[in-house]
């Protein structure tokens, strides 16, 4: 069993706390968002382990295991996200960057050239 100075570790051991909307497996910026995104999907965690080839199975397993643990907070946590995630997709759509507003100039003037050879 693993130990953190003498003790044994708890789940929350493998995790960051930064805020109640951001929660980082410890030593990574990965969220365990991420995470679950895949098992959530159906991956196993040798797979999930593949796609993010920095965290070790252990941590990929006790990601799960808190989710289980912590389900109704997780759910609540992974839907605040969502939301959030959602709600900048639309303000980018409706209010694009300079940059985003020149590259669309450019594709549509690239489309005029193609039509008119």
């Amino acid at each position: 069993m693993n130990s953190i100075r003498g003790r044994l570790m708890q789940l929350e051991d493998y995790f960051d706390f930064l805020s109640a909307d951001d929660i980082r497996l410890k030593g990574h910026r990965i969220s365990i968002d991420n995470v679950l995104d895949y098992y959530l999907e159906g991956y196993t965690p040798e797979e999930i382990a593949a796609n993010l080839p920095s965290l070790s199975l252990e941590q990929i397993h006790a990601t799960i295991t808190y989710y289980f643990h912590n389900r109704a907070d997780i759910e609540a946590y992974l839907s605040r996200l969502a939301r959030w995630r959602e709600q900048r997709y639309q303000e980018s759509v409706a209010n694009p960057s300079p940059l985003v507003q020149r590259l669309r100039i450019l594709k549509a003037q690239r489309n005029e050239r193609q039509v008119s050879a």
